[in-house]
């Protein structure tokens, strides 16, 4: 079994530390990693460029920490119900 809470806040934070590492990669790279980011989605977005600013990156790393959260909670939900499904 899973500790659902402790999975949740683990997946939450491993996003945030993969959303600061990206971030710092941006504005250290921005060129290479807008090029990396059009072949990963398959769309040129090579035009748009980078806006990245304290108040998008901290509403980023909330968001994606949140939403990390979330599914974390529930891949440990799905996860247990599916061991405690083959116990029985």
């Amino acid at each position: 079994m899973i500790n659902r809470n402790k999975f949740a806040v683990a997946s939450g934070l491993c996003a945030g530390l993969l959303w600061v590492i990206c971030s710092i990669l941006v504005a250290l790279f921005p060129h290479y990693m807008l090029l990396m980011t059009t072949h990963m989605i398959h769309v040129d977005i090579t035009q748009m460029g980078w806006t990245l600013t304290w108040s998008g990156f901290l509403v980023g790393l909330v968001g994606w920490m949140i939403l990390a959260g979330v599914a974390g909670a529930l891949l440990a939900v799905i996860y247990n119900q599916m061991v405690g499904s083959e116990a029985s």
